[in-house]
């Protein structure tokens, strides 16, 4: 499960960089946008939108943004989009493997895009289900430490499905099934536990690990991929020590 940790820190890091990028905002509007579609405009019976909201907020996102978002996700005012969620496999350098979500409008404009990242990179496309296999679908939850203990985080959240625990620099790492993320939100609120982010994530069951050189490559094509407007999300199954990220 180490490869768990390391996956969700360097993610934890390149979130702080890449906030830094104007494009940024339009993937948090655009995540407003499908939860209010999905689940409704009403935030208190939507917990997706809740936190999307909530990390929207957290990347000083203009509030009169993020209402247009959710009126135009909820059908009370025009401009929407009618995204659709496509998933791309692919390997990068050192034979990384590569989920690549997007959210897109335009399946071939955003085919294009991903594959020109790809190619430019040092990566390669690769058939569905080829890479996929690499992965599992869990809940993530962050939790800031703020003089807590793991053993306090973990038991708050053991009884509503959580598997693990992970401390990860300024945070904990919950982890827990996919299905199982609300019940996990709903105990840290029960427990007075604020945290900072919770998804639903790609994690690699087997990690590459990668020196500086392949390293570098692979955070090009990470970042190149990130950069295509149709583009929420990349997981992959590198695994990069802390002094290396920092070199890199």
């Amino acid at each position: 499960m180490s490869g768990h940790s390391k996956w969700a820190t360097t993610k934890h890091k390149k979130a702080v960089i890449d906030a830094k990028r104007g494009k940024l905002f339009a993937k948090l509007i655009k995540n407003i946008e499908v939860a209010a579609r999905t689940g409704g405009g009403d935030v208190s019976g939507n917990p997706t939108l809740a936190d999307a909201i909530a990390k929207a907020k957290g990347q000083s996102v203009p509030n009169d943004n993020i209402d247009r978002a959710v009126k135009r996700g909820a059908g009370l005012e025009a401009g929407g989009a009618d995204w659709e969620p496509i998933t791309y496999e692919g390997y990068g350098p050192g034979g990384v493997a590569l989920l690549i979500e997007c959210l897109t409008d335009n399946r071939n404009r955003a085919a294009s895009e991903v594959r020109t990242a790809m190619t430019r990179n040092g990566g390669n496309m690769a058939d569905p289900g080829s890479v996929a296999y690499l992965f599992n679908r869990k809940g993530v939850v962050l939790v800031p430490k703020n003089g807590r203990s793991e053993d306090d985080v973990l038991t708050a959240v053991v009884d509503a499905g959580a598997e693990e625990v992970n401390d990860i620099d300024e945070a904990f790492e919950i982890v827990s099934e996919a299905t199982d993320l609300a019940a996990v939100r709903q105990a840290l609120k029960a427990a007075g536990i604020e945290y900072e982010s919770a998804d639903i994530s790609w994690l690699p069951s087997v990690s590459v690990p990668l020196e500086d050189e392949p390293a570098r490559k692979v955070l090009r094509l990470v970042d190149a991929l990130e950069d295509c407007d149709d583009v929420q999300n990349v997981w992959a199954n590198f695994d990069i020590s802390d002094d290396v990220f920092e070199e890199v």
